[in-house]
């Protein structure tokens, strides 16, 4: 589904499919970390399982700029236009 590149980062959100919980992350390999997450390979989000990817993004930048980036989405301002992008499916 998603190519993975040599130093695209991808920004991506994850939102619950049960309960009221959205995930902001960073990685190389979307598809691999989105099946991590729904696998609960990753204890922070194991309870929140099963999860559907509600945005992403792809950053042909240095990691701090990236890192940038997914700090806007896990904000307020960020997390509130996600929440918003989820309702509106």
């Amino acid at each position: 589904m998603y190519e993975v590149l040599n130093n695209m980062l991808y920004i991506y959100a994850l939102s619950s499919i049960n309960r009221n919980y959205i995930y902001v992350g960073m990685t190389q390999d979307l598809e691999a970390r989105i099946k991590r997450h729904n696998d609960g390979r990753e204890k922070t989000t194991r309870a929140y399982r099963p999860f559907e990817l509600i945005f992403s993004e792809s950053l042909d930048v240095e990691r701090a700029e990236a890192r940038k980036r997914e700090k806007y989405w896990k904000s307020g301002i960020g997390k509130e236009k996600l929440r918003q992008i989820r309702d509106n499916k």
